[in-house]
């Protein structure tokens, strides 16, 4: 007989729950959480399957009564949500549509605490799945005049601008080439799968704050150099995953140019116990990896939304 508190939540089940407002507060929680030592995370492992790879990613967080972990193979993502109090499993979550609003959450919860306060434009290189959630994580924690996105195919970026400046009410504007969607922006981001810096040291201007959200791969890099060494403050979710992970910040560590002792998890600046910037001349940088706790925060938010509503499917 099915157990209506051990739930199959799929995808569509998530789509219906899940905003961004839910997401960001969630990981605000998480962040604050983190910094006190109650939030535990294990980086993602990556196992050849012979075409690819199976990718897990694990964390704890007893303090909520929750444990969990995600698992993909071949863009099939799920989430398996434990109780810590002795229930075992509470959820199968479908984790696909999640994910990417997390991915724009962590994104989101960077800009609140590390732009500056009256950061109104923002630039986007990038036009896929992830960069919808991307603005509009930005737009929900500053009010953002104006937007100007680039990519690589001039259709998908003129139709990302068409969609999002009337999904947000902004004025998106679709440019020709990754300088101009830089050019005179208070916040930059980068969610590209690109093996070459899509932004350059000469792109960086002063009181910039820079979310780089699409790499996690050594093999790839969304800053050069000279970029990262233009950051006055360095910022990632997870430093261990961040140091295997994150191949821009790995390159600037083999030439000298940077130092792991220097990178700040994000939750000291969420919780206060660090200052993101001294002057509003800062540039700050925000090395997004997406990292499993982030994946248990949003699911146990969306287990217990749905056993309140009554959606999902029990288990058996």
């Amino acid at each position: 007989m099915a157990d209506p508190k051990r739930l199959y939540l799929t995808e569509a089940d998530v789509t219906e729950m899940l905003d961004m407002k839910l997401a960001l507060e969630a990981l605000d929680e998480a962040f604050r959480a983190r910094s006190g030592g109650e939030v535990r995370n294990e980086p993602r492992h990556r196992l050849a399957t012979g075409n690819g790879s199976m990718n897990f990613m694990a964390a704890t967080w007893p303090e909520r009564g929750w444990a969990g972990h995600k698992s993909y193979v071949s863009g099939d993502f799920r989430v398996m949500l434990y109780g810590t109090h002795g229930e075992g499993l509470l959820a199968v979550i479908g984790a696909g549509r999640m994910g990417q609003v997390r991915t724009g959450a962590a994104s989101g919860i960077a800009t609140k605490y590390m732009a500056r306060e009256n950061s109104s434009s923002v630039g986007i290189i990038g036009s896929g799945y992830q960069a919808e959630t991307q603005l509009e994580a930005v737009c929900a924690v500053r009010d953002i005049k104006a937007v100007k996105v680039f990519s690589r195919t001039a259709e998908k970026r003129e139709n990302f601008a068409s969609v999002m400046s009337e999904r947000l009410g902004v004025n998106v504007e679709a440019v020709d080439s990754k300088e101009a969607a830089a050019e005179g922006m208070d916040v930059l981001v980068a969610v590209t799968s690109s093996v070459e810096p899509v932004i350059t040291g000469d792109m960086i201007e002063p009181g910039m704050h820079i979310n780089a959200a699409g790499n996690n791969s050594w093999m790839k890099r969304e800053l050069d150099t000279a970029a990262i060494v233009k950051a006055d403050l360095v910022a990632c979710d997870d430093i261990d995953q961040t140091r295997i992970e994150c191949g821009e910040l790995m390159r600037a560590v083999e030439v000298g140019q940077f130092s792991w002792e220097s990178v700040v998890r994000l939750d000291r600046i969420v919780a206060g116990l660090r200052t993101a910037r001294y002057s509003d001349e800062d540039v700050t940088l925000f090395e997004s990896q997406g990292v499993a706790f982030e994946d248990l925060a949003v699911c146990g938010r969306l287990y217990e939304m749905a056993i309140e509503r009554g959606i999902g499917m029990g288990l058996g």
